[in-house]
């Protein structure tokens, strides 16, 4: 249990550097006059993190999981670093694509090596780990990224890496034995082999279109509305680019796979999980469940932040329902699958109709600066809903997938969960600042103070109280609107986990 502590701050560190910048998002704004692009500072990091987790999992096979997760973990605090030196948002948001990449490293191969430490028969328990760490970083990053930017500068949310990522590579040079998992046998694969033979086994093609198709996609949506129209060539170019990239990745994938040999290239999404409707379930569900998780935790702390003129640190203590229920619903699901050999598809039911309910509920919020107390219970609602559901899917991968493809399994799940945190936040970004947008302008504010209260909070000090108030009003109803697309997300979940149905259902064995 030793070396999974040493481990486990790897996984808290990078999965805790989306939460630590939801409370810090209104600060970074101001400072550098962004409050319109502030999600892309969380998108930009989801997007590399997302699109190199097979990749880093593949090069660890390759090269040993020693070497890559060093690799990565160096990777990921030397842009930590970078981050917190950033002059301008466009700075920031580059040098967080790059954080991104080596958190991919760190959680995809910390993540392999937890299943290689047991026996297939504690295969749930790992998997309960990974849920605890992951859901105690999402409840620990708000309260310290809103502490830090309160007491400090928010650059110190990203310096806080370095010491941090400093102290677990040191501790996993001299832990973590050379050569693991095989350091007590006979290398699996022939000496002659050389790197370059070890890289053309890498899906580099596959790769480099679900990145791209990604990145086009979210650009596509995020900047339509503001500050580009859904008509105007560069948006319109994004989403036809995007459509034809994600029908080529999907392609290649076919193809990759039907080609796949023991020695040659492996493909970073088998077309097996396509042809299995479980599994295409899973991966619809998971999609799903990380639009709501993810708008959720960055939404919340900013419209206190925005609209009720909170400190950073009181917003993520608001959020802390939410956050606290989450990972109950992490514990309960796996606990009552096993416990009651219940299957996890009505599990899944319960979690997206709970998800709904509290998004619903969430977007009847008065629109004046008094947020009543049922709003921390219709957070909690939510939060369990969403901690059940992606606790479900996580536990059953090792089930559902052929042993073969347990690894790929993972890491396509936690690629699936992200990727759709990234694309539910650029959607529900893009739909709030073009109807902020669009009121002001009814409201016959000038196009001047428009891109002032556009590009930061403050903006609301240069203006009169009345108006004031009432741009304050028009960004409380844009989050609720926000509110309604989540529970459109949640509502798609319970279709989803209609397509789990199977004869026998899935069931956790209970040892």
């Amino acid at each position: 249990m030793l070396i999974h502590r040493r481990l486990g701050l790897a996984v808290f560190l990078v999965t805790m550097e989306v939460s630590i910048v939801a409370t810090a998002l209104v600060p970074i704004a101001d400072h550098l006059h962004a409050f319109d692009r502030t999600s892309w500072i969380v998108t930009s990091y989801l997007l590399t993190y997302t699109g190199f987790l097979i990749i880093f999992a593949k090069l660890s096979d390759m090269f040993g999981r020693k070497f890559v997760l060093i690799a990565a973990l160096c990777l990921f605090t030397i842009f930590s670093g970078a981050c917190a030196a950033a002059k301008t948002i466009e700075q920031l948001i580059i040098l967080r694509a790059f954080q991104g990449v080596g958190g991919s490293g760190c959680y995809s191969v910390v993540v392999a090596i937890f299943f290689e430490l047991v026996p297939p028969s504690k295969f749930a328990k790992i998997t309960s780990l990974v849920s605890a760490i992951f859901a105690l970083a999402f409840l620990i990053g708000p309260l310290l990224g809103g502490a830090i930017t309160q007491l400090s500068s928010w650059k110190w949310v990203f310096l806080l890496n370095v010491p941090s990522g400093v102290l677990c590579i040191a501790i996993l040079i001299f832990t973590l034995p050379n050569g693991f998992p095989n350091h007590n046998c006979s290398r699996e694969r022939p000496r002659s082999e050389s790197g370059f033979q070890k890289i053309r086994r890498l899906d580099l093609i596959g790769t480099l279109l679900l990145l791209t198709s990604s990145i086009l996609l979210v650009t596509g949506l995020q900047q339509a509305g503001n500050p580009y129209r859904w008509d105007s060539p560069l948006i319109v170019t994004c989403l036809v680019l995007s459509a034809l990239t994600w029908t080529s990745f999907f392609s290649w994938s076919r193809y990759a796979t039907a080609q796949e040999q023991p020695e040659g290239r492996e493909p970073v999404f088998p077309w097996r999980f396509v042809q299995s409707r479980v599994r295409i379930g899973m991966l619809i569900s998971i999609f799903l469940t990380g639009m709501p998780f993810t708008v959720s935790v960055i939404q919340i702390p900013l419209r206190f932040q925005a609209v009720d003129a909170l400190s950073p640190l009181q917003a993520g203590i608001r959020l802390l329902p939410y956050a606290i229920l989450n990972p109950i619903g992490s514990i309960l699901a796996p606990w009552i699958a096993k416990r009651f050999q219940t299957p996890p598809m009505y599990i899944m039911l319960l979690g997206a109709s709970m998800q709904v309910v509290g998004a619903v509920l969430l977007s009847t919020t008065p629109t004046n600066r008094h947020v009543p107390s049922e709003y921390y219970a219709y957070e909690g609602i939510a939060g369990l809903g969403t901690g059940l559901n992606l606790a479900c899917l996580i536990v059953m991968t090792p089930f559902a997938a052929d042993k073969r493809d347990k690894a790929v399994a993972m890491s396509a799940m936690v690629q699936s969960r992200v990727l759709g945190g990234a694309l539910g936040l650029a959607i529900v970004t893009s739909v709030f600042t073009g109807y902020v947008h669009r009121q002001l302008t009814n409201a016959a504010f000038p196009e001047s103070e428009i891109r002032t209260i556009l590009g930061s909070t403050r903006g609301f000090a240069g203006i009169d109280d009345r108006k004031a108030h009432i741009a304050r009003t028009i960004f409380a109803k844009g989050h609720n609107v926000q509110m309604v697309i989540v529970a459109g997300f949640s509502g798609a979940q319970i279709l989803a986990a209609l397509l789990l149905w199977s004869k026998p259902q899935i069931i956790i064995p209970n040892k």
